[in-house]
């Protein structure tokens, strides 16, 4: 897999392509079913460089409308979380309302997420899935480990530019192990950011008055309430018919 993902990335023209490569490569020679990369998953600029299905885009959207799973915990914690059964108690406790929205939407029943890390600062996640439940095999789990590294140098080699820092922000609790404050802006519009969720997350902090970290708890507090992904949310805000106030449920 990885001298796969090394052979193709001359080719790649960016990031997007790069990424598409990557995941497929990991359908491909992994026992998973579909792949998913995102960037900084835990800013209002999170952005999904590629996913393999629509099975693999919906998780993303959950766990970034729901702010937990095994993507979100990857990118805090800057290491490794594999669920090898989702339908298991004891593996997804800690995030009640994903685990549910799973069960309920899909029928995937194990979840594998890589940080890709570049010194202690997280740029992004490797997420996989598969509908079987069960563990990946010790060889699968090596080759996978020495991807998530290459690829991670991969993307900083496409696309690396001086500039001022990206700020990134730290969630409610304070900043993981694997997260920071900033990280050096390798990434610029070309590479999709959700526009839509940043944009909205100015609007509704401008409505409140309130910081841009609370403006995006309270979009995904509505987006709970209301049953909706925070993207759909985000969309509602922009074309300004959805409107915060303090009396917003």
């Amino acid at each position: 897999m990885t001298r796969l993902v090394v052979a193709n990335a001359r080719d790649a023209a960016d990031e997007r392509e790069l990424a598409e490569q990557v995941c497929q490569a990991c359908v491909d020679g992994l026992d998973v079913d579909g792949a998913a990369i995102s960037l900084l998953p835990t800013a209002a600029t999170r952005t999904i460089l590629a996913a393999t299905d629509a099975t693999a885009r919906l998780l993303e959207d959950l766990q970034f409308s729901l702010n937990e799973g095994a993507c979100m915990e990857a990118a805090y914690s800057g290491r490794p979380v594999l669920v090898p059964d989702l339908h298991h108690d004891h593996h997804t406790a800690r995030w009640p309302l994903f685990a549910a929205a799973v069960a309920e939407r899909t029928a995937v029943g194990a979840l594998f997420a890589l940080p890709l890390q570049w010194g202690a600062v997280t740029l992004g996640v490797l997420d996989l899935y598969r509908i079987a439940p069960g563990q990946l095999a010790d060889d699968q789990w090596s080759d996978l480990s020495a991807v998530a590294d290459t690829t991670t140098w991969l993307f900083l080699g496409h696309r690396t530019m001086p500039g001022p820092a990206l700020q990134v922000p730290v969630p409610p609790d304070g900043p993981g192990p694997g997260s920071v404050g900033h990280t050096e802006r390798w990434l610029d519009e070309t590479t999709g950011y959700r526009a839509e969720v940043h944009q909205a997350t100015g609007m509704v902090l401008a409505q409140l008055g309130c910081s841009p970290t609370e403006a995006l708890a309270r979009m995904r507090g509505y987006a709970f309430g209301h049953d909706m992904l925070l993207a759909d949310v985000a969309r509602e805000v922009v074309a300004r018919r959805l409107t915060f106030t303090e009396e917003t449920p």
